[in-house]
């Protein structure tokens, strides 16, 4: 077993954590990977004696995580085309996607009223793992490009789903262009370092433009317990409602609006919609 590579660190930098949950074998809810399938599984989630942030503490090693191994453990091969479909043809009840997309065109409609915007609109999808989300937002006429480390979800994105796709990671690509519109959809918490993340999107963004993040809220599920998908190990972070804020905060972002709820998977999640401080300078 290896060490993560440093202690994780909430947005409020405090330092300050207590245990809440302990695990000394992976929680139903959890994806096997091979790094946490063998003997020794232990792990904990603490949470921040200031803020309300969880963060998990273990010693398994996740490196190379997301440069395959996660689709392969969530989908394989075939199953990224599989699931995609499954996911597509939900009622829009069913769908957390669906409301994601809805509730994004709708903030952008009346942002975007007060500013000069690409026609169509643009936007980078960071993680776009299946990319039903860009699926849909392709049919109401904005023009995507799908980022993911994974050579599988690109090629899928392109080739499937037919938007522009990027394969790299985010934090060492430089030449991306602009957009209106940077998502970051449950993506930021599979990261050690969620604020350096959010703060390089700024550089993509164009003036007048936003940001949207989606994270899983762990204010909510720790009512519910240890066996929540939320505090599965591939969740670095879980966050607050304070750490949320404190993350925009520390990126350089204006947290414009914050909402919780729980969506028909029965995630429970914080969106934010999210400005850059540099654009309002």
């Amino acid at each position: 077993m290896k060490i993560n590579p440093a202690p994780l660190q909430c947005p409020c930098e405090a330092g300050k954590f207590s245990p809440v949950f302990r695990y000394t074998a992976p929680p139903q809810c959890e994806v096997r990977f091979a790094f946490s399938s063998g003997e020794g599984y232990r792990r904990e989630v603490s949470r921040c004696d200031l803020c309300g942030h969880f963060v998990s503490v273990h010693q398994m090693d996740m490196s190379g995580l997301y440069a395959g191994a996660y689709v392969d453990a969530n989908y394989g091969d075939s199953g990224i085309a599989r699931n995609f479909e499954r996911i597509i043809s939900l009622d829009p009840g069913q769908s957390d996607n669906a409301g994601r997309v809805q509730r994004i065109i709708d903030f952008a409609d009346n942002h975007f009223s007060n500013f000069t915007a690409a026609s169509p609109r643009t936007i980078l999808d960071v993680g776009s793992g299946l990319c039903v989300f860009l699926h849909r937002m392709k049919a109401a006429g904005w023009v995507c490009t799908a980022l993911d480390p994974d050579p599988r979800a690109a090629a899928h994105a392109r080739d499937r789903v037919g938007v522009s796709a990027i394969c790299g990671d985010f934090m060492e690509l430089s030449e991306l262009g602009t957009f209106d519109v940077i998502t970051f959809n449950k993506v930021l918490e599979h990261v050690a370092d969620p604020v350096g993340m959010l703060a390089r999107s700024a550089d993509f963004v164009r003036a007048g433009g936003f940001v949207y993040v989606e994270l899983p809220d762990g204010e909510a599920a720790a009512q519910d317990g240890p066996e929540r998908e939320e505090f599965a190990i591939d969740h670095l972070h879980v966050f607050s409602g304070a750490s949320f804020a404190m993350l925009a905060e520390r990126a350089g972002f204006r947290l414009q609006t914050l909402e919780r709820l729980r969506e028909p998977s029965t995630k429970y999640t914080w969106r934010g919609f999210l400005i850059p401080r540099q654009s309002e300078n």
